[in-house]
């Protein structure tokens, strides 16, 4: 399990693509502190299993389906990663629990900027959205990041000059594509719903006032 709190950017040296999936390479310097084989990193949200290390940098091994779900498949060396090491479980959680499992591809819509925070709208799939709520946590790219709204085909979320700093998202523009996982809390209420028989149809949006309405809150 990991935050959505990024702590630091590393980049890609080594990226090799193969039948079975891909292997990568990462520099890194503070994931690297106390880094063993086998310890899970969130790469750009994605839970990649470390398999070897040496004193600057890091590999990973990619299965075909998380090259087909994520925007992984468009790595390239030389490009910079968001990266969080999995979180202890003495720590504070200072953004959300993130499984680093993720739920699909958005597509940066828009980027304005308002006062000293970046606004991006995200256009993200039925199945993503259908868990989003505004004012609710999403994490994008890795980033646990707090829903601004919902618009008809996607959301908008808002960074600080220090996240657009210190994570790729800083980077980003339009048409751009992100790593979406939305919150765990959504999936386990659908969960709970199946087995009531109580599930919505797909176009309705799990809410505070569906909860409420149903005697779930």
């Amino acid at each position: 399990m990991f935050s959505g709190i990024i702590e630091e950017m590393g980049a890609v040296t080594v990226l090799r693509k193969t039948l079975a999936g891909a292997r990568l390479t990462i520099l890194a310097s503070i994931v690297m502190d106390d880094l063993k084989i086998g310890d899970s990193v969130s790469v750009n949200g994605i839970c990649l299993t470390v398999v070897s290390r040496s004193e600057r940098d890091f590999s990973v091994e990619v299965s075909p389906e998380t090259l087909s779900v994520s925007t992984l498949g468009g790595f390239a060396v030389g490009m910079p990663v968001n990266l969080e090491r999995a979180m202890k479980l003495n720590e504070r959680i200072g953004g959300h629990l993130v499984a680093g499992h993720v739920d699909g591809v958005g597509v940066i819509r828009s980027r304005q900027q308002d006062s000293n925070a970046i606004v991006f709208t995200i256009g993200a799939p039925p199945e993503i959205l259908r868990y989003c709520v505004a004012k609710g946590s999403i994490t994008v790219d890795g980033i646990s990041l707090t829903i601004n709204a919902m618009t008809e085909h996607g959301f908008s979320v808002a960074i600080i000059p220090h996240t657009a700093k210190v994570t790729i998202l800083g980077l980003k523009q339009v048409n751009d594509t992100v790593n979406l996982e939305s919150d765990l809390i959504g999936k386990y209420v659908e969960r709970l719903l199946q087995e009531r028989g109580q599930l919505p149809k797909p176009t309705i949006s799990i809410d505070t006032d569906y909860l409420q309405k149903r005697g779930l809150i």
